[in-house]
């Protein structure tokens, strides 16, 4: 597919006006030939590589961004899931944290603002390897700055793990008593069907399935969306599509350029085009303020759940019409702490947890960055996260969850994280919920969809 220079320039408008950007560039890195029974020289194996790819990204990324004028707002490195890493190692917890640690200086050196991978695929079973980095993850997370970590607690060929579920919440809760505000479990997402190549964190790592290095690109534009919509006050639904599709296009097509040219500057592969619309804390990048101005009054009343699947569809097929490496998520984030509108939203009453989970029927993310009372009982974070994976696993897309369990906060409060995770009012929860049904455990059987050889 041939991608003319002036299709890139045709997004300076966007840039200056609307907030787009190149949200990441993710360089997926293999570490599977660096391991070793000894943890010190696997360590400095992985550090070496780490550091040596990471400065290239920066360097190169830097080059293309001064070019186009387009920003690169982070630079990722995401790694083979570190529990098939610990394999041969000692199955400590000493060992996981270890390991971070080596993740988390490599990606100082090398400026790298986030690196992930942390995490294990657990869908099915777990293997002691996975089960000690479950248990690392509370001291690995608060004694590190730039790790992520994900756990892939299900999917529709494997069904939901129920005895990982039900160990996270108490991992999550030991998580947010280590770190201030409960931040460290910003840091970590769960998943059901979670995409081998999503370059955004904290879910982001190299699958198994994955080349030696894979350079993959997440764009996004919730502005640009939004200010078409704008334009658009009188048309009808099928139209308005229409417009969302066209400008999706135009973004992926600049994500594809930036990101060929960086894969080949560095000589790496390239990935996938992820095209998440992703909110921040800039005024008017927000998702919630597309939805508002398709006409719902604000987000969380009727009408908002069919307002997001209309946006989801017209994204995925915008992007899937301009490029043929759509990967990753690809959809549209609703992050609650990250997102201005969801915030008005959950102050004002429109927005509830009950509404928020309905949205993610027809969202690609999930329950992402939402804050719950830091008194919220373990088996309460477990059901909610079983609920919201049994949507993903049911209609075989990727749902997530990220919750933070605010120590010391109750419902109605607001707890300011800073940066790009902005500030979140704390959602009521119950305080009961499903004690005897998660400490079942055991395993949901996968639906029959799963049945399909």
């Amino acid at each position: 597919m041939s991608i003319t220079v002036e299709e890139v320039f045709e997004t300076v408008k966007m840039t200056l006006d609307h907030h787009f950007d190149i949200r990441t560039v993710t360089l997926g890195i293999n570490l599977k030939d660096c391991i070793d029974r000894d943890i010190n020289k696997f360590t400095a194996r992985i550090s070496k590589r780490l550091v040596e790819k990471g400065l290239q990204l920066n360097k190169f990324a830097d080059s293309i961004e001064q070019k186009y004028g387009i920003p690169i707002t982070n630079r990722r490195i995401s790694v083979t899931p570190v529990s098939f890493l610990l394999e041969p190692l000692p199955r400590t917890i000493s060992s996981a944290v270890k390991v971070a640690k080596a993740l988390d200086n490599a990606a100082k050196k090398a400026d790298i603002d986030f690196i992930g991978g942390f995490g294990a695929m657990v869908q099915k079973g777990m293997t002691k390897a996975d089960e000690k980095l479950i248990d690392a993850i509370p001291a690995a997370l608060s004694q590190t700055q730039r790790v992520c970590g994900f756990l892939n607690l299900g999917s529709t060929i494997a069904g939901l793990n129920m005895n990982a579920v039900e160990k996270f919440g108490h991992i999550l809760k030991d998580l947010a008593a280590r770190t201030p505000n409960g931040i460290g479990c910003a840091k970590i997402a769960v998943f059901a069907n979670v995409p081998e190549d999503n370059p955004f964190m904290a879910g982001a790592h190299h699958g198994m399935g994955e080349p030696d290095y894979s350079l993959n690109i997440g764009i996004s534009g919730p502005g640009v969306v939004r200010d078409v919509v704008l334009q658009n006050p009188n048309c009808d639904l099928t139209k308005l599509s229409e417009v969302i599709k066209r400008t999706v296009f135009k973004i992926t097509r600049a994500g594809e350029l930036i990101g060929r040219e960086i894969a080949d500057l560095m000589k790496v592969d390239f990935g996938i085009v992820d095209i998440s619309l992703a909110s921040t804390t800039s005024q008017g990048d927000s998702v919630a303020e597309i939805i508002e101005a398709m006409g719902v009054s604000q987000v969380g009343l009727p009408g908002s759940t069919a307002a997001l699947a209309l946006l989801m569809d017209a994204v995925k097929k915008g992007g899937a019409m301009a490029s043929g490496n759509i990967g990753g998520l690809s959809g549209t984030f609703i992050p609650v702490s990250e997102d201005a509108g969801m915030i008005r939203a959950v102050r004002s009453g429109a927005l509830n947890l009950e509404k928020l989970e309905a949205l993610t029927a027809v969202c690609s993310v999930g329950l992402d960055m939402f804050a719950v009372p830091g008194s919220t009982p373990a088996d309460v974070l477990s059901a909610i996260i079983a609920d919201e994976l049994c949507i993903g696993i049911t209609n075989n897309k990727t749902t997530s969850v990220r919750v933070i369990p605010v120590p010391g906060k109750r419902a109605g409060g607001i707890v300011h994280f800073g940066g790009l995770l902005g500030s979140a009012p704390i959602m009521k929860v119950a305080k009961k919920a499903s004690s005897k049904f998660i400490a079942r455990r055991g395993r949901i059987p996968s639906p029959v969809q799963a049945l399909r050889n």
